[in-house]
């Protein structure tokens, strides 16, 4: 049985910080490239970046500077730094494992569940 569970959604305001971390159970962890995707209110999910078992990165353009991912290979977890947060970054975070690096959500094979993000004005 695949999980993967995300944590360390929440209310914030505009310019803090957040992390955010997904667990991994049930795959090959080390193998799969890692990704985080968002969708906000009213928008198509979008690609916020991924991670190689590696450890190379890569992100989109409206999360570049600001956002990080990381992943501890020994612990089955990814995590998502997000700092200088701003009110368009609103929306249900959830993370995905695939095989290879893709900003494609439908080259991701497992999803978590997603948790909140709200940045207030």
């Amino acid at each position: 049985q695949v999980r993967l569970v995300e944590s360390g959604g929440g209310l914030v305001q505009t310019g803090d910080s957040l992390r955010l971390s997904c667990a991994a159970s049930g795959l090959t962890f080390n193998s799969l490239v890692m990704g985080w995707f968002r969708q906000a209110p009213g928008k198509e999910r979008g690609f916020v970046g991924s991670i190689r078992w590696n450890g190379n990165t890569y992100y989109g353009d409206s999360v570049k500077g600001r956002f990080t991912i990381s992943r501890d290979n020994g612990q089955n977890t990814v995590y998502l730094q997000m700092n200088n947060l701003k009110p368009e970054d609103t929306a249900v975070y959830y993370c995905a494992a695939g095989r290879a690096v893709s900003y494609r959500g439908s080259d991701y094979d497992y999803w978590g569940q997603g948790t909140q993000v709200t940045v207030s004005s």
